[in-house]
């Protein structure tokens, strides 16, 4: 990935499972492309389920995964080469340019990349190193690049990112949703897993007690980036399988992320 100070923005979500995270980027991603600061946007799916292709309604051709696979398989077949061996290995890095952009899909106002699965056991260059790699290759083409990260710490905690403008915790109101929070930024600050110029948590389907989530903001040390209401839409939305991306303009949740992409992520 590019950094800030190259001029890129670098933004990524994390979380605990079932906050929301890949609504929020979808509901981002509509504000960032109203919004021509923006620029150039790359979205990258880096969650295996590729939920964020559902939210915004678009069908992947192929996935970095299984593009990956093609050529271990090509390989294996032509040369009997295991996947894990020097000339696979050489033969991915070689291949990474058309990996990414095989998998890339174009739309009118911006590109997602869909990470996917794979599935050999045992080879070089897991998805998580293949995204790594991959933002390298295409960064340079993009101004702002949002990433719609695994759940959990596993990504963070591996250094698939190692450098970010801005990284953005989303939890929901529970205490277990806080304490991931709060792993997390024990590994960015403490731990060293990545640098990260902006970090914040927003909290999701807030319907109340916001004096109460403010104060566990306050007490993981954590800047509030925001709180989204909870929008009945999005459920409704969600049961249907309508992209997110058509959620009516005036959508309370959707004003509450614009408010944060303009305050975290474009200033």
């Amino acid at each position: 990935m590019t950094d800030k100070l190259a001029g890129k923005r670098m933004v990524a979500v994390s979380g605990k499972g079932g906050t929301g995270k890949t609504v929020s980027i979808a509901m981002m991603a509509r504000a960032l492309i109203e919004n021509p600061s923006t620029g150039k946007l790359l979205l990258i799916d880096a969650d295996p389920a590729c939920g964020l292709l559902c939210a915004l309604g678009i069908e992947a051709r192929r996935t970095m995964g299984q593009v990956r696979e093609e050529i271990i398989k090509t390989a294996r077949s032509r040369d009997n080469k295991e996947p894990d061996s020097d000339a696979v290995k050489k033969l991915i890095n070689d291949k990474l340019d058309y990996l990414s952009f095989e998998a890339l899909i174009e739309m009118d106002d911006f590109a997602v990349l869909a990470m996917g699965r794979t599935e050999t056991m045992g080879c070089y260059c897991p998805v998580n190193s293949l995204l790594r790699d991959a933002i390298k290759a295409l960064s340079s083409g993009f101004d702002t690049i949002l990433i719609d990260g695994e759940a959990g710490l596993e990504q963070v905690n591996r250094q698939v990112v190692k450098k970010l403008s801005t990284l953005m915790v989303i939890s929901d109101p529970t205490s277990r949703g806080i304490e991931t929070a709060a792993a997390i930024k024990q590994l960015v600050e403490v731990d060293d897993a990545m640098a990260v110029d902006r970090l914040g948590l927003v909290f999701n389907r807030v319907r109340g007690a916001e004096d109460v989530l403010e104060s566990r903001a306050d007490e993981l040390g954590m800047d509030l980036f925001g709180m989204i209401p909870f929008d009945e839409a999005i459920a409704e939305f969600d049961l249907v399988g309508r992209p997110i991306t058509e959620l009516p303009a005036e959508a309370p949740s959707l004003s509450a992320y614009r408010k944060v992409i303009e305050d975290y992520v474009l200033a």
